[in-house]
């Protein structure tokens, strides 16, 4: 069964600390929704833990969720 639970009410933060916060919790929800198994997660940590590559490829994945939230707040002006 999908999870349904609405938790991205808006885009819209007061600062970009806060973008940056929410766009973080986009990125991990997206995992989420991709790989729902918790176990499957934990066991797969370890490797993505150890490689610069991965952790990189998740930098990039958080800067593209920024960009959205960036772009939505109108850059904050």
């Amino acid at each position: 069964m999908e999870n349904t639970e609405i938790w991205l009410g808006s885009l819209i933060t007061k600062t970009p600390q806060e973008g940056r916060e929410l766009a973080i919790k986009m990125a991990r929800k997206t995992i989420g929704a991709i790989q729902s198994d918790p176990e499957v997660k934990k066991r797969l940590r370890p490797q993505y833990a150890e490689d610069a590559g991965l952790l990189v490829a998740s930098a990039e994945v958080v800067a593209l969720e920024f960009q959205t939230v960036a772009a939505a707040n109108n850059y904050w002006r």
